[in-house]
């Protein structure tokens, strides 16, 4: 190996400024094949309290260094072979410290497809470029030297065309100079504007009108518009490319490529300077500024969703209710179940209110007699086709009958995929693919987290441009978020199913279908510890994951509790030094006693005290014995119930209303008012205070105060403010 092994620990400590020690504990633990969720919960005290987002961009890092030493490895050994490899190379190599100078030192040695200097080469003319391009000869005919490169039987026929072929390696020779490569590229980044503009009028291409002779600084477009402008050009309505000062940069290279004004060859080494600029570097480094403009919006596109899909599965559950799901429609009618308070289905209809049939009266007269025989307490109605006419169906039907029944809007993004699926056909077999849809609403409305785990990540649409942007760093990034979540709240052993826990720390698919298997087979489960009698669950897998999933009926209070079972024995002694025991969890009124000793507690005093425990482990602890089955999602904002409906023609200028986030983009927050449009609060709109990116002030799934400020009805466009409301 040619590559002195990076310190790693030391660089990662400077780039996220992390102590030292806690890089390198933390490696260890991520090296041993330990989940993220159980080193960010349950080994606070070796990675010195980093938590989750410090955790993942800490492995981000490590991976890409570890990837950035292979290849430098690779690279230093094909060059080698190639018998290339100097002292000097082989040190610029090692402290690369990205890959694009690995990269651009790599180049030269690269295998090539058949070049203008490939082919210039084989007619024996590198000798009379490696004459030009050193620029000795500062008097003299430059045709007499090159009239001994002059060879028939290879294609050269005279001294001109000797000189073309050696300009054409000294081309390729400057385009591959490393040095050379990063000052242009650094001044492209500074300098250049990226440009577009319509290829052609057409109705498909009006979406992308503001994009029609275009231009902004490449240093200053926002991710957003790097997307828009990718989109536009891959459905051929927009020419796209970097407006670049030729002349400047021509100047440059030139001054770069000639040390020598009075060599004999001064012309022709300028020209293959401009051909090389022009034919191989400008389109070549073009490519990797787009690229990378590319690669950075993505990774924003992803960050936005991967916010969004947390505050949307994080939305708080609506407990012991029994609630009627609407999947509206028009030609195939409104499908109608109503589910108990654990998501049972015990009822199912089609209604068909709207064209063709407009059988309005008939379809109000089931749902009334549907809503008083199960006594429903709650509506969740899907926000697709059809949604503002049911909602309207929803709101006379409330204000005819007088029952105390609200509903709300719940987004079905996503519901067709789940329906389709084997899942859904192993959960439902009795329902066909449109029913299933109704069933997920009313359970998202119950408990989005438990149903919404079941549905792709990218499919449930609370992001920009998902589809436009890697897939696999979007599946990756999103899969973590809801595993994030998932293990955040916790999750019942008991009920939970298999979509569920095969997103608990350690567990994945096949070990949930044992656990789901086991469970139907033996009954529930007990204890924690029977987890280990699962089949493909070992040690390993049980450590991981333990602590994630909750008994509320179990035999051991603790275990309807985050504290793992490695610490059992400290929370029981920590009970015991206050009087009590573990039962006395279920106590309610033993359990406000505990609570208020359990504040009064020096806990630094007592860490030092017990045995095997460190302050951040004890804090989880004694946060787990104060609130015995909490589930954070409580703490979050409700959802909106409404019992009437509004549309776009009740809006005015300056009317005040009360919305629902159900998107944040860079530019801006998606706000449902009521009426059939979501409305737009630009991010200029958003508040009083300058705003680095919308996610800064407002989250999806919360309840803000937003004054109209233009209704567009033509467009159906609602712009919105949020200013004067903080």
């Amino acid at each position: 190996m040619f590559v002195e092994t990076l310190d790693l620990t030391k660089q990662l400590s400077v780039e996220l400024n992390i102590r030292p020690e806690q890089v390198e504990r933390t490696i260890k633990l991520f090296d041993e094949g330990n989940t993220m969720p159980f080193i960010a919960r349950y080994r606070k005290e070796v990675t010195g309290g980093l938590d989750e987002e410090q955790l993942r961009n800490l492995e981000e890092r490590l991976a890409y260094l570890r990837n950035l030493e292979a290849r430098k490895e690779e690279v230093l050994r094909i060059i080698n072979e190639q018998g290339k490899l100097s002292p000097e190379l082989e040190q610029e190599i090692k402290e690369a410290t990205i890959l694009q100078e690995v990269e651009d030192y790599y180049r030269p040695f690269r295998p090539k497809r058949r070049t203008r200097a490939t082919v210039a080469k084989e007619k024996g003319l590198e000798p009379l470029a490696e004459i030009m391009i050193a620029q000795e000869f500062t008097d003299g005919d430059p045709k007499q030297i090159a009239a001994e490169y002059v060879n028939p039987d290879l294609g050269v026929e005279d001294p001109e065309q000797a000189i073309a072929g050696a300009m054409d390696i000294i081309a390729e020779q400057i385009s591959d100079h490393p040095e050379w490569r990063k000052i242009i590229r650094g001044d492209l980044w500074e300098n250049a504007l990226l440009c577009s503009e319509i290829k052609e009028e057409t109705s498909e291409a009006a979406v992308y009108r503001q994009y029609h002779n275009y231009s902004e600084p490449v240093k200053k477009i926002p991710p957003h518009r790097v997307l828009a402008l990718n989109r536009g050009e891959k459905e051929g309505h927009l020419k796209v490319g970097l407006q670049i000062e030729n002349a400047v940069l021509l100047k440059k290279l030139q001054g770069l490529v000639v040390n020598e004004p009075a060599n004999i060859f001064l012309a022709e080494l300028k020209a293959a300077a401009e051909d090389s600029l022009n034919r191989l570097i400008l389109p070549s480094i073009e490519r990797e500024i787009r690229a990378a403009l590319t690669e950075v919006a993505e990774e924003q596109a992803i960050k936005v969703f991967a916010l969004n899909l947390r505050q949307l599965l994080l939305q708080p559950p609506v407990r012991s209710k029994k609630v009627m799901g609407i999947d509206p429609g028009f030609r195939t009618g409104c499908k109608v179940v109503v589910v108990d308070e654990i998501g049972r289905v015990i009822d199912s209809t089609t209604i068909f209110p709207h064209l063709p049939q407009n059988q309005w009266e008939k379809a109000k007269e089931t749902l009334t007699a549907l809503l008083q025989k199960y006594s429903v307490d709650l509506i969740a109605t899907g926000n697709g086709t059809a949604s503002r006419e049911t909602e309207e169906l929803i709101a006379e039907v409330l204000l005819d009958s007088k029952l105390q029944v609200y509903y709300s809007v719940v987004s079905e993004a996503g519901a067709s995929v789940y329906s389709a699926s084997k899942l859904a056909r192993e959960e439902l077999p009795d329902f066909d693919v449109s029913m299933r849809g109704a069933v997920s609403i009313a359970r998202r409305l119950q408990d989005p987290l438990a149903e919404l785990v079941k549905i792709e990540p990218k499919a449930i649409g609370v992001g920009q441009y998902q589809h436009d942007v890697n897939q696999s760093n979007l599946g990756k990034t999103l899969k973590g978020v809801v595993e994030s979540c998932v293990n955040y709240v916790g999750v019942d052993l008991n009920t939970a199913s298999a979509a569920l826990l095969e997103n608990v720390a350690g567990i994945g698919p096949a070990v949930a279908r044992s656990v789901v298997e086991y469970r139907e087979s033996n009954g529930p489960f007990k204890r924690r510890e029977e987890l280990l009698k699962v089949r493909r669950l070992g040690n390993h897998t049980f450590t991981q994951a333990a602590g994630f999933l909750r008994l509320p009926e179990g035999e051991y209070s603790l275990e309807n509790t985050g504290i793992h079972p490695e610490s059992y024995h400290i929370a029981e002694d920590l009970l015991t030094s206050l009087g009590y025991k573990s039962d006395d969890l279920r106590k309610p009124t033993k359990l406000e006693a505990i609570r208020e000793k359990l504040k009064a507690l020096n806990l630094e005093e007592t860490a030092n005290k017990l045995n095997d425990v460190g302050l951040p482990t004890l804090k989880d602890i004694v946060d787990g014995l104060c609130r015995p089955g909490r589930d954070p999602r409580e703490e979050m904002p409700k959802p909106v119930f409404r019992r009437d409906v509004k549309t776009m023609e009740d809006l005015k200028p300056e009317m005040t209303l009360s919305g629902v986030v159900r998107n944040v983009v860079d530019f801006g927050a998606f706000v449902d008012i009521g009426v059939e449009q979501d409305g737009l609060v630009h991010i200029s709109q958003l508040s009083d205070k300058y705003v680095h990116h919308p996610l800064e002030v407002v989250s999806v799934g919360e309840t803000v105060q937003v004054r109209v400020i233009d209704i567009d009805m033509e467009r159906k466009r609602i712009a919105l403010s949020m200013k004067g409301f903080e």
